[in-house]
């Protein structure tokens, strides 16, 4: 008697190899080039974070908002376009990775916008412990949620 091959019922749906990406410039998609700056301004705030912890120099927690503040958004803008790719693409949207990528990430701009938050205030005073914690948290996310991210 011979064996029944399994086979993926998603994988073998027709759009699933329909990756193409609708939101892009001359066929670059917009989502993956924003997304570099949101990454690289979390790990700047925390890299500030503890730069102020070891020296105590007061122009860190300004580095910290300004990253913390400008990550936040950018993570907005890369959301909305990434976004708009999960819901027009249906070979992105049919993956179950791309579901949880978005969920992590949604849960992320949380963070970021929270990191943002508490610092507005008084930058100096936000930065021991929350703001630490925040931003640890923060990158933690952000790897969690590049590494979840749906493949090309």
């Amino acid at each position: 008697m011979p064996r029944k091959r399994l086979r993926d019922p998603i994988a073998e749906h027709e759009s699933f190899h329909m990756t193409e990406s609708r939101i892009a410039i001359a066929g670059h998609p917009i989502h993956a080039m924003m997304v570099a700056f949101p990454i690289a301004l979390c790990i700047c705030t925390l890299g500030a974070d503890f730069a102020y912890w070891w020296t105590g120099d007061a122009f860190w927690p300004r580095v910290a908002l300004w990253a913390a503040g400008t990550g936040f958004v950018m993570g907005v803008l890369a959301g909305i376009a990434g976004t708009a790719e999960l819901l027009l693409v249906p070979g992105i949207r049919i993956r179950a990775a791309s579901w949880t990528h978005f969920i992590l990430a949604v849960m992320l701009l949380s963070i970021l916008g929270a990191n943002w938050g508490i610092r507005l205030a008084d930058p100096v005073g936000a930065v021991l412990p929350w703001g630490v914690l925040a931003s640890l948290l923060a990158s933690g996310m952000t790897a969690m949620t590049g590494w979840h991210g749906p493949p090309p």
